[in-house]
């Protein structure tokens, strides 16, 4: 048999020209047996005697020569095509030069009765993906964000962004997310030790001149971690404020992101060489709002990004990013584009007879300007479609419903893991329930309540704020505590709120604590050892603090809103449908009234139901919120993105 002759692949299509990390390459050794192998050989063999450029019978294998070039690392053998559902060429099934050494040394292992053989075997092509490939094309991906655990985090938000591009580059995507450097004079400033100073200067102008701003880069977790740097980044507070309120330049240190957003991607070599221009940016919140509009409105212009696409994800739209419409013109956009932005707040909401209500609103141009929308949860979704959910908002997102999407968050499945966490008493799991009981009873001598573990005990984590509930269960709590439970809050905001709790625990020194600020360990300890997670929100994008729940048997009752309504399944011991998907229980509308409702029938079903209690225990405990399913869900929307052509 003649030796094969190897030849360069020259890719002759635009669309078949991925990365290389999109390329899947089988091993070929392991794919087919050895009869198959045989059959493959002579083919191949076949069709490189034919000629280096010439054309196969459809469905074998075919390689191309470029003329041009004929360096040993540019060749190898192109097995099969791959197209699109529309017939659209979409990648190459090919081997590498090692591939190709490895068969012809296969080769020689060729008996004499296969080689004599009338009849060729048809070779089979498997669709399988080479070991360790978990998605099929592969995307650069950059996330904008104004906050991401563990760098900087005062909400869900951070959680999203700390998780979700660690899970995505996990599934073979290259992934930057870029957050600004927050220096606050204080020990957190630690958590940006590892980040290397790339000594990348950068200019963009914004703000009526030209803004120089720094990156510093870690590379963690597969993840490129690029923080902006600026001396409005560099100040006592949280990222958006102090003690003293909201900063009053918010507006010029995000847009300050938004423009070093759409540089990193262009100027940065990241292990070496740039995400380059076919990006997929991920655009949170307001605050990374502008992305998409300069996308569409500096960069197309003249010919930069236009095979980029970006996608808004929505965590709350309470917060649009207003400011008056003088300000437009600090955005470094072209003043054609003042429509994309432009926002009039009704007549009732301005502030005196001679306001003209014009304002600029990022997130509204993001809505425009975006390939694709999501929230995050299904739930919410629809919700922000309304006139009650949409905050002024819900026309235009109607309008747009079309490529609105709902995806509900994931949790850390290794940081909130009952069987191995550090914060609690005893471990337990779904298949072991006992230390769940050690738990109660750690956290209820740790807090001075009697230690009942009989009684049930109701917990509530988060925000001290109107959002939350926590008027309902101000007004409900001299009624719940005329029962026979325990009661625990933890959480910080409000003053007035703040000072309830106190007030509420010297009323009622047996049965109620109130924690006020906001600590880990407390708070994973609290979600171990109460029976009952209570979350009375007026409204919620995803929630987090149910998942956790669920995940350490907790039983949530929560009203029936947004993330909320998608993530907790209400138990009817009336139908086995119910019995089979049921989580805890959901009350509506928001009213004292039926938030006891639901709180009697769950503290009714602990100390009555024990088998039904540990039934909806166990559903909780095994359900599937990991971010890595989260991340696949994701996936196919960047798929959608790419499909239509972008904004212009």
């Amino acid at each position: 048999m003649e030796s094969l002759e190897l030849v360069p692949l020259l890719l002759l299509h635009p669309r078949a020209s991925p990365p290389p990390q999109s390329i899947r390459q089988p091993r070929f050794p392991s794919l087919l047996n050895r009869k198959t192998r045989n059959a493959n050989l002579r083919s191949f063999s076949a069709n490189l005697q034919g000629g280096g450029g010439g054309a196969t019978s459809q469905g074998g294998p075919f390689s191309f020569e470029d003329q041009t070039s004929h360096h040993k690392d540019d060749r190898a053998l192109l097995i099969a095509r791959e197209t699109d559902d529309f017939g659209y060429l979409v990648g190459f099934r090919l081997l590498p030069d090692s591939g190709l050494e490895e068969l012809m040394s296969v080769s020689h292992t060729i008996t004499e009765e296969d080689s004599s053989s009338d009849e060729v075997e048809k070779p089979e092509i498997e669709d399988t993906e080479e070991e360790g490939a978990k998605t099929r094309v592969s995307h650069n991906i950059v996330f904008v964000t104004s906050e991401a655990a563990p760098y900087s985090k005062t909400g869900g938000l951070a959680d999203v962004c700390g998780s979700l591009p660690i899970a995505l580059a996990g599934r073979g995507h290259r992934v930057m997310v870029v957050t600004p450097r927050y220096i606050h004079g204080t020990p957190e400033d630690l958590k940006f030790a590892g980040a290397v100073d790339l000594d990348q200067s950068t200019k963009v102008f914004c703000f009526g001149g030209a803004q120089e701003i720094g990156f510093y880069h870690e590379y963690r977790e597969g993840v490129d971690w690029v923080f902006v740097d600026h001396p409005s980044f560099h100040r006592p507070g949280n990222p958006y404020g102090d003690t003293f309120g909201t900063f009053g330049d918010n507006q010029f240190r995000f847009t300050l992101l938004c423009h070093a957003a759409c540089e990193a991607p262009l100027v940065l070599p990241l292990g070496g060489f740039t995400y380059g221009e076919k990006c997929l940016f991920l655009a949170n919140d307001w605050h990374a709002s502008l992305v998409p509009i300069l996308l569409a409105a500096k960069y197309r212009p003249h010919g930069v990004y236009k095979d980029a696409r970006s996608i808004l994800v929505i965590h709350n739209i309470a917060h649009q990013g207003v400011e008056p419409a003088i300000t437009y013109s600090n955005l470094g956009l072209p003043p054609e584009w003042y429509g994309a932005l432009g926002w009039v707040f009704p007549t009732w909401a301005r502030t005196h007879a001679l306001d003209t209500g014009e304002a600029v609103n990022f997130l509204k141009g993001a809505v425009v300007t975006s390939d694709r929308i999501v929230t995050v949860s299904k739930g919410y979704s629809w919700e922000i479609t309304t006139s009650e959910g949409g905050c002024g908002l819900h026309d235009l997102l109607s309008s747009r419903k079309s490529i609105l999407s709902g995806i509900t968050n994931g949790i850390d499945v290794t940081e909130w893991d009952p069987s191995c966490d550090k914060h609690i008493a005893s471990n337990y799991s779904a298949d072991d329930l006992s230390g769940k009981a050690e738990c109660k009873i750690s956290l209820q001598k740790e807090l001075g309540l009697p230690v009942r573990p009989d009684c049930p005990m109701i917990g509530f984590i988060g925000r001290l704020d109107y959002q939350k509930g926590i008027d309902l269960i101000r007004l409900a709590m001299p009624e719940l505590m005329e029962a026979d439970v325990q009661f625990v809050m933890l959480g910080s905001g409000n003053p007035i709120y703040e000072d309830w709790m106190r007030a509420t625990e010297s009323a009622y020194k047996d049965k109620f604590r109130g924690w006020v600020g906001f600590n880990v360990p407390i708070s994973h300890k609290i979600t171990a050892g109460c029976d009952i997670l209570l979350m009375p929100s007026a409204f919620e994008p995803c929630g987090l603090n149910q998942l956790y729940a669920m995940r350490y048997g907790t039983i949530p009752v929560v009203h029936e809103t947004g993330g909320l309504r998608d993530t907790v399944h209400n138990y009817n011991p009336y139908t086995e449908e119910s019995k089979a998907e049921s989580t805890g229980w959901t009350f509506s509308p928001l009213t004292k009234d039926s938030m006891l409702a639901a709180l009697r029938y769950a503290i009714q079903t602990y100390n009555e139901h024990k088998p039904s209690w540990e039934g909806l225990m166990i559903r909780g405990m095994t359900r599937d919120y990991t971010w890595v399913n989260a991340a696949t869900q994701y996936e196919q929307v960047i798929e959608w993105a790419f499909t239509d052509p972008p904004y212009c």
